[in-house]
């Protein structure tokens, strides 16, 4: 298992869908299941769950890196009520008007210490209080991406994270998509 490639972001969103009542495919969702992560206060507190157990055997985690990873990701999307595909949850939560701090939903100073979180449990409560902010609506996939590879606790190779802080500064500002060819070189 790779934590951050595809099969398991795509595991990871089929996990948080298979727990999200859906009336119309009459599938009753696991209300109770996303009620106790939601009151986890901390990430080994989500390991002890059992709908984190079974998203950890559905990823094929072993290292102790993924199951914190994993926990995260699950304690923090259990906060999301609606899949909102194509928006990055940095760019819903920044400035409307680029020229206008006061337009975004999370102020650069709260940004900057969304950026700065290092710890799984740092991880946990500000992407909860972002995923409050967003209106509890956001792209799963690209969020359950970012929070498994944010932590640079654990992390032996912390390249893939700052990726992912840079892209999110960039959507945060409305600037468009860094250039990987320029990641490259420096």
């Amino acid at each position: 298992m790779l934590i951050g490639d595809k099969e398991t972001v795509w595991q990871v969103v089929n996990w948080w869908h298979g727990l999200q009542p859906n009336p119309e495919k009459k599938q009753p969702g696991d209300r109770a299941a996303l009620a106790r992560l939601r009151r986890c206060t901390s990430v080994t507190e989500a390991l002890f769950e059992q709908e984190t157990q079974a998203l950890v055997r559905k990823c094929g985690a072993r290292w102790d890196s993924e199951l914190s990873r994993l926990a995260l990701a699950a304690s923090v999307l259990a906060h999301v009520r609606a899949d909102k595909a194509g928006v990055s949850m940095a760019r819903q939560i920044g400035p409307v008007d680029t020229n206008d701090d006061a337009t975004a939903l999370c102020k650069p100073v709260r940004f900057r210490r969304v950026l700065d979180a290092e710890t799984y449990d740092d991880c946990l409560r500000v992407f909860r209080r972002l995923v409050v902010l967003a209106g509890e609506t956001l792209d799963v996939a690209d969020l359950a991406r970012s929070v498994m590879m944010w932590p640079r606790e654990d992390a032996p190779d912390d390249l893939v994270g700052d990726q992912i802080r840079r892209k999110w500064v960039y959507d945060y500002w409305n600037a468009g998509i860094p250039d990987a060819a320029f990641d490259k070189k420096n």
